[in-house]
């Protein structure tokens, strides 16, 4: 396995809206698995695959209080939601920034897992919540795209700071 560099916003890549899985071989499962040693190092809950500049449908997370429970989602697909939940959501791509976001309160969803077999799955509180985040991230969306666009812009100069300064 390996660690795969994490994308930063506002890098224009994380824009990128990426392609479905047409086959789940040995090239995808080698990387949902370097996609979750890169997550557990950095100490993150999700990832999905476009953080890391891989434009395909996958997300990996791992919401567990012991981390050993990785669940994977490929080809995911919204099929249904309701109500609505404020939470205060970070991201490995935006490090250090948290805002408060309004998501669906429960939401049904579909995926194939790293064997490429098809399941469905219900979720609400913080599965939910990662898992609309992540596939947010598959359409070229990051959470702060949910702020306002003086909150955007407040994020982006410290970001663009924090990242001159650590040059």
């Amino acid at each position: 396995m390996a660690l795969l560099p994490i994308l930063h916003y506002p890098d224009p890549r994380l824009h990128t809206r990426a392609t479905a899985v047409a086959v789940v071989d040995e090239r995808i499962r080698q990387l949902v698995d370097d996609m979750a040693e890169t997550m557990r190092a950095a100490e993150g809950v999700g990832l999905a695959a476009t953080q890391v500049d891989v434009h395909l449908r996958i997300i990996v997370l791992d919401v567990s209080e012991d981390h050993q429970q990785l669940q994977v989602f490929i080809n995911p697909r919204l099929l249904s939601s309701e109500g609505e939940a404020e939470n205060e959501e970070g991201c490995l791509s935006v490090p250090g920034i948290y805002d408060r976001v309004t998501r669906a309160r429960r939401i049904k969803v579909e995926a194939m897992n790293r064997e490429g077999k098809l399941f469905t799955l219900e979720a609400e509180g913080l599965l939910g919540t990662c898992i609309q985040h992540e596939m947010d991230h598959l359409e070229g969306k990051v959470f702060v795209q949910h702020l306002s666009q003086l909150k955007q812009n407040r994020i982006k100069t410290k970001l663009r700071k924090r990242a001159r300064e650590n040059l």
